[in-house]
C-alpha cells in the first residue's frame, strides 16, 4: 500500500539507456518506513502520471535530499511532470509474465499470450534489465521453434505505435550487419525514391559498430526528425534517411537490445523478430533482407544463411510482408572508409560518379536497389539493375539526396578526416588474402569512431590486391590523442590483414 508520505522529483542528469532508474538517499523517511531496497522495483505516481523504475540509494546529498526523489533521464521523460513536483512511492508488484520466462528456463513451449503477456510487461518497465537478460538468455541460442518466433515478433510488432503511408507499396532494405563500410541504404534510398517508389528509411544509429546509417546520414543532414515532419519529407521526396529513435516504433525491441549488446548477445531468432518487428512497425509493405556471408562476418556459412533465410520468409509470410532474401559477399569491408565521415565521403563519390568511388559499394548498392525496383509491377524481372545503373548515372540519385538533404535540414559538409593518422604498411609482399572484417571494425571503433565523427579507417587494399613490402594497407584517423594511440597499438599488434597468394582468397558463394 502506497505511503501518504511524498517527495519531490529532483531531476538527475544521467542516461540510463531504455531503463527507468530512481534515486533515493539513504536518510529519507520513507527509504527507512517502507522497506525500500538498492535494485529493487518502485512505482512512481503523481495525479494519474505513473512509472515504475529500479531504486538506486544514494548517501550523497549533493545527488538527492532527504526529502527528494530522484530520477534519470529516460524515468524523468517517461513520467512528463515538472521537477519539484510531489509524488508517492510504493513496492513494484513483480511481473506475473515472468512465471513464462521461467517456464521457458526448464525448456517448456510458451503460447502467444505468454510473448504478449512478457512484452507488455517490459515495455511498461516492469522488468529490471536481469530480468530482459533472463528472457534473452532463454529464448537465445535457437531455442524458440518458428511459431514461437511469430508470437515474439508479433507481440514486438504491437509494443508500440505503427505507421501507415496510406499506399500499397512501401519499400525497404535492411542488412543484418557485420560488414564495415557497408553504406548501402544511403544509396539505394535515392535511386528508389527517383524511380517513384515510396522508401521511408529509418535506421539506427551504431551500438557496436563504427557507424550506422544515422551516424553518417547526420553529417550530411538532421536525422533526428519528429513523427510528422517525417511524414511530411517522405510524401514530399518519396523517400528519407532519418533516425528511427523518435517514431516509438517497437520499441521492446529497442529495450531488449539495450540488454543484448552488453552481453553480446545475438541469436537468428532475436534478429528476425528485431528487424520483422521495426519493419513492419515503420508501415513497409516490400522489405529486401542482405545476407552477408564471410569468414568474419555475423553469418559465416552458406547453411547458416538458407537456414536464416528460411525463417525470415516463414515470418514475413505470416504477417503479410512481401519479403526477398539476397545472400552478398561479406569477405571484407564494402567501401573504403570505415567512420561516418568516411563512409560519407565515398557515398558521396558514388552519387557524383566519382572515378574513385569504391567499386564494390557502388555494384552492390545497384544491386539492391535493382532487386527493390523490380517490386514495381510496372518493371519486369531482370530489368531493376539496369535502371537503377540509369538513375544513378544521370544524376537523378545525386539530385534526389540533395532534396532529401535539404528537406530534412541540409548540414555544413565537412568529410576531412580526423587530423591525426597512421599508416598501416605490408610486412611483406604479396596478395591480399584476407580481410579481417571485425578487427578493422574494432580498430575504428577504438580510434573514436562513431562518436568521433572523423574518426576511422581508410582502406587502401582491398582483396585480390597486390601488395609490395612497405606499401600502404589502410590509414587510421583520430582526433584525440588516446585514441590515436590505442588504436594504432591494437593495429600493431593485429593489422587485420593477411598477405598471402591468390589460392587462399576464399572463394564467394555469391557474385558480389
Amino acid at each position: 500500500m502506497a505511503s501518504n508520505e511524498t517527495l519531490k522529483i529532483r531531476r538527475i542528469g544521467i542516461d540510463t539507456y531504455h531503463e527507468n532508474v530512481a534515486y533515493l538517499n539513504r536518510d529519507c523517511e520513507l527509504y527507512r518506513a517502507e522497506g525500500f531496497q538498492a535494485l529493487s522495483k518502485i512505482k512512481i505516481s503523481s495525479d494519474g502520471h505513473r512509472v515504475l523504475a529500479v531504486l538506486n540509494v544514494v548517501d550523497d546529498h549533493s545527488i538527492v535530499n532527504s526529502d527528494e526523489l530522484g530520477l534519470s533521464e529516460q524515468a524523468f521523460s517517461q513520467l512528463n511532470i515538472e521537477a519539484g513536483s510531489s509524488v508517492t512511492v510504493d513496492h513494484a508488484e513483480p511481473p506475473k509474465s515472468m512465471d513464462a520466462v521461467r517456464r521457458k528456463i526448464n525448456g517448456e513451449r510458451l503460447s502467444e499470450q505468454d510473448f504478449i503477456d512478457i512484452a507488455t510487461d517490459i515495455v511498461e518497465s516492469r522488468y529490471s534489465k536481469m530480468e530482459m537478460a533472463a528472457f534473452l538468455v532463454a529464448t537465445g541460442q535457437n531455442n524458440l521453434d518458428r511459431d514461437e518466433l511469430l508470437f515474439l515478433t508479433k507481440a514486438m510488432l504491437f509494443s508500440g505505435e505503427r505507421m501507415n503511408w496510406h499506399e500499397s507499396l512501401v519499400a525497404d532494405k535492411h542488412c543484418i550487419g557485420g560488414i564495415p563500410g557497408n553504406r548501402t541504404s544511403m544509396l539505394v534510398v535515392p535511386i528508389v525514391a527517383a524511380h517513384g517508389m515510396l522508401i521511408p528509411k529509418t535506421s539506427s544509429r551504431a551500438i557496436t559498430s563504427p557507424s550506422g546509417t544515422a551516424d553518417t546520414m547526420e553529417l550530411i543532414a538532421k536525422v533526428d526528425l519528429a513523427p510528422e515532419k517525417l511524414l511530411e519529407i517522405v510524401q514530399q521526396e518519396r523517400g528519407c534517411l532519418a533516425w528511427g529513435g523518435t517514431a516509438k516504433l517497437a520499441p521492446v525491441d529497442d529495450m531488449l537490445i539495450s540488454v543484448e549488446r552488453p552481453l553480446g548477445i545475438d541469436s537468428q531468432g532475436q534478429m528476425v523478430a528485431s528487424i520483422l518487428s521495426k519493419k513492419l512497425a515503420a508501415g513497409s509493405t516490400h522489405l529486401l533482407i542482405d545476407i552477408p556471408v564471410g569468414p568474419t562476418a555475423k553469418v559465416r556459412h552458406m547453411r547458416q544463411a538458407l537456414a536464416l533465410r528460411k525463417l525470415f520468409e516463414y515470418v514475413g509470410d505470416q504477417l503479410n510482408i512481401h519479403l526477398e532474401v539476397i545472400i552478398t559477399d561479406g569477405r571484407q569491408p564494402i567501401g573504403r572508409g570505415i567512420g561516418p565521415a568516411l563512409e560519407a565521403r565515398d557515398v558521396m563519390q558514388v552519387l557524383e560518379n566519382d572515378p574513385a568511388a569504391p567499386f564494390e559499394l557502388r555494384q552492390k548498392s545497384l544491386q539492391l536497389a535493382g532487386r527493390i525496383i523490380e517490386f514495381d509491377p510496372d518493371v519486369r524481372g531482370g530489368q531493376g539493375y539496369a535502371i537503377a545503373r540509369d538513375i544513378l548515372d544521370s544524376g537523378r540519385a545525386l539530385a534526389k539526396m540533395k532534396a532529401i538533404v535539404k528537406a530534412q535540414g541540409e548540414k555544413i559538409i565537412d568529410l576531412t578526416p580526423g587530423k591525426l593518422n597512421y599508416q598501416v604498411i605490408a610486412e611483406k609482399a604479396g596478395i591480399v588474402a584476407n580481410i579481417d572484417n571485425l578487427q578493422m571494425a574494432k580498430i575504428a571503433r577504438i580510434a573514436g569512431a562513431p562518436m568521433d565523427k572523423k574518426a576511422g579507417v581508410d582502406i587502401v587494399k582491398k582483396l585480390g590486391d597486390a601488395v609490395e613490402k612497405g606499401e600502404v594497407l589502410y590509414k587510421i584517423f583520430a582526433e584525440f590523442p588516446s585514441d590515436f594511440k590505442f588504436s594504432t597499438t591494437l593495429a600493431s599488434q593485429n593489422n587485420g590483414y593477411t598477405i598471402g597468394t591468390k589460392e587462399q582468397i576464399l572463394e564467394s558463394f555469391v557474385p558480389y
